[in-house]
C-alpha cells in the first residue's frame, strides 16, 4: 500500500488543507499519514472567526522522526505539502523530503505553494513566501501553484495563455519536473482553466465556472491531492490532470446542488473515483 505524508493545515469543521486532501486520497486507495501545520476549528473565511493553534516546526520533525524510528519512511511514496504556518515549518518540509528520499529514492515531493492572499483572508507569517520561492519549490518534483504563485516563483507577469506557457517553462527550468497551475484566472471569465506543463509540452483543461454566494475553500488542496493520487495509482501526467479536473468539478457540482459553500467531499465521494464529467486536456 502506497503511503503519503501530507503536511498541511487542518480544520475540525469543513474541508480545507488536510481536511480536504486526506479523504480523497484514501478514497483513491492510498494510505495517508497526515501531519498538521495548524489546527483550527474552521477555515478563516468565517466572519465569526476561528479558534485553534499553529504547531511548531519541531512538532513536524518529531512526528517524521517517529515514523522513521519504526522503519516506515521506506514505505512513503510521496510527500505532499500545503499551507505552512511559519518559515521554520518550510525548513521542516525540506528536512522531511530529504529523509523520505533517502529511504525511498522513487518517492516524489508535491508542493502546493500556498502564499498570502489578503483578498481571500489568507495572510501568512513573515518569511514563508520567500522560503517557498527560494528553498522549497526548487526541490519539488511537482508544484501546484495558482496563477499568482506561479508569477511569484518565476518573477514573470501572466495575463494571457502565451505568458502562462512561458512562465511554466521557466518554472520547469528552476527544478520542478511537473507544473500544474490549479487556476489561470486571466484566461477566461466564464470557464475555469488549469494548465499542466511537463518536458513534453503544455496542456490546458477548461470546465464551467460555477457561481457560489461564497466561494468554496479548499479547492486547491483537493486538486493537489487528486493529482498526487492519480500519479501514485498509475496514471500518466495527462491522465492525472484530467482526473483532477473532472473529480474536482464533480465535488463542486455536488456542493452547489446542496446549496453549500463548504465542499461536500463526502457526499460527492463517487466522483473522486469515477467522475461523471469528461473534460479533456488540450495541448497548447
Amino acid at each position: 500500500m502506497k503511503g503519503i505524508i501530507s503536511i498541511q493545515s487542518h480544520v475540525v469543521f469543513g474541508h480545507a488543507g488536510n481536511s480536504s486532501a486526506v479523504f480523497p486520497l484514501q478514497r483513491m486507495g492510498l494510505e495517508v499519514w497526515p501531519i498538521h501545520t495548524v489546527q483550527f476549528s474552521n477555515h478563516t473565511q468565517y466572519q465569526q472567526g476561528w479558534t485553534g493553534q499553529a504547531f511548531s516546526a519541531n512538532d513536524i520533525n518529531d512526528l517524521v522522526s517517529g515514523i522513521e524510528n519504526i522503519g516506515k519512511l521506506q514505505d512513503c511514496d510521496a510527500v505532499l505539502s500545503g499551507y505552512q504556518g511559519s518559515a521554520e515549518q518550510c525548513q521542516a518540509i525540506i528536512a522531511t523530503v530529504t529523509k523520505v528520499k533517502a529511504q525511498n529514492s522513487k518517492a516524489i515531493y508535491v508542493c502546493d505553494p500556498v502564499m498570502g492572499d489578503p483578498e481571500k483572508g489568507c495572510i501568512l507569517a513573515d518569511g514563508i513566501t520567500e522560503q517557498l520561492i527560494n528553498d522549497v519549490m526548487p526541490i519539488a518534483d511537482v508544484i501546484v501553484p495558482n496563477q499568482f504563485e506561479l508569477s511569484q516563483f518565476t518573477h514573470m507577469a501572466i495575463s494571457n495563455l502565451e505568458e502562462a506557457k512561458l512562465a511554466c517553462q521557466k518554472a520547469l527550468s528552476l527544478g520542478p519536473k511537473i507544473v500544474l497551475v490549479k487556476h489561470l484566472h486571466s484566461i477566461a471569465d466564464d470557464t475555469f482553466t488549469m494548465m499542466l506543463a511537463t518536458q513534453s509540452g503544455c496542456y490546458i483543461t477548461q470546465r464551467p465556472q460555477l457561481e457560489f454566494d461564497k466561494q468554496p475553500v479548499g479547492v486547491g488542496d483537493l486538486i493537489s491531492a487528486l493529482f498526487t493520487g492519480g500519479l501514485l495509482t498509475g496514471m500518466n501526467e495527462v491522465e492525472a490532470f484530467e482526473h483532477a479536473t473532472n473529480a474536482c468539478f464533480g465535488v463542486l457540482m455536488t456542493t452547489k446542488a446542496c446549496q453549500q459553500w463548504e465542499l461536500q467531499t463526502i457526499a460527492a465521494q463517487a466522483e473522486l473515483i469515477n467522475p461523471t464529467s469528461n473534460y479533456k486536456a488540450i495541448k497548447v
